[in-house]
């Protein structure tokens, strides 16, 4: 349950949520120039810019939530289940795996034009770093100062939007979400006039009825909008203290409290992510994702043995075991 967003006043500013309940075990991660990646589908990268961001160290490979490079580009994936799609390595393509490929845009450019450039002939192929993580559903926003765009890898293949808002949450895709900014076309930061009727003699009672109808649920629907609409009429004055304070109040708008979503902490222990393939007897084989509050199940050619990966916490194995058959 994520939300990244830009900000920017004299200088800029790129952050986000990661609303989970523990930690995957992700750390400050900086990643200096002379750091040898080894891309599976493309050359090796040794000289690059260095980066520094949020990630999982898994054997000595930084697998990056979000991070920004030397030269202020920045880049953050967030959760994008049933609708993200990779695929196997193309030629003529430049292939880079799902988990590569916050580090490979953010190695070779330096503004969200030379990623464009890139992104042209990119493939993101559905190659695991391994066989304890597979690949994570996720689209990215990639950002400088001066602009942002969403990518998207999807049935249809790799999407590039202009995000002129410079937001993301997660499902759905991002046109629909952009699309549906217009239900609230109507709000404002000023205080409404009465339009309800002549004869209705109506008078504000509060400050901020003019934003009345911005969503304030969880969803992350409701939480591009409200983001959205906070960030865009946000001020703050110049120096660093002051835009660094209104940046996490306007990431604050939509935080999510302890409680107030519930999870999937019950007899199997509290699942964050889960992803396999099983047999469905009559259905046939099926491939499925899950994180809490979404899932897709998906009918695919015979596996033998199939495949399984719990990650969470105080799971109860012989119960997760018993419910797949293994």
């Amino acid at each position: 349950m994520c939300t990244a967003a830009t900000y920017k006043t004299k200088d800029f500013y790129f952050g986000r949520t990661l609303d989970y309940e523990f930690s995957y075990g992700d750390e400050i991660t900086i990643t200096p120039r002379n750091f040898l990646f080894k891309f599976r589908h493309t050359n090796e990268c040794i000289s690059h810019f260095a980066m520094i961001g949020m990630a999982h160290i898994a054997d000595g490979y930084p697998l990056y939530y979000d991070a920004m490079n030397e030269k202020g580009l920045c880049m953050a994936g967030l959760n994008f289940v049933g609708n993200a799609v990779y695929f196997e390595p193309k030629n003529g393509k430049e292939n880079i795996a799902q988990f590569e490929f916050i580090p490979y845009i953010l190695s070779h450019c330096d503004s969200v034009l030379q990623a464009r450039k890139k992104l042209e002939n990119l493939n993101i192929t559905n190659t695991q770093f391994s066989d304890k993580l597979p690949c994570a559903q996720l689209h990215w926003i990639i950002s400088d100062r001066n602009e942002s765009l969403t990518v998207e890898s999807t049935n249809d293949g790799l999407k590039v939007y202009d995000n002129p808002v410079g937001v993301l949450t997660n499902n759905p895709p991002f046109d629909i979400q952009m699309f549906m900014l217009n239900n609230y076309m109507s709000l404002s930061p000023k205080q409404p006039e009465n339009n309800f009727g002549k004869s209705a003699e109506l008078t504000t009672y509060s400050r901020g009825m003019g934003a009345i109808g911005l969503p304030g649920d969880l969803s992350s629907a409701s939480r591009f909008a409200k983001v959205a609409f906070t960030k865009l009429n946000s001020v703050s004055g110049d120096s660093e203290s002051e835009s660094v304070n209104q940046f996490f109040h306007i990431l604050g708008s939509v935080e999510q409290q302890r409680g107030c979503c519930e999870l999937d902490g019950g007899k199997y222990g509290m699942i964050l992510r889960s992803k396999g393939i099983v047999d469905g007897g009559a259905d046939g084989w099926l491939e499925f994702d899950y994180v809490p509050g979404e899932w897709e199940v998906r009918q695919r050619g015979a596996d033998v043995g199939g495949k399984l990966v719990v990650i969470g916490s105080k799971l109860d194995e012989k119960a997760i075991a018993a419910l797949f058959g293994c």
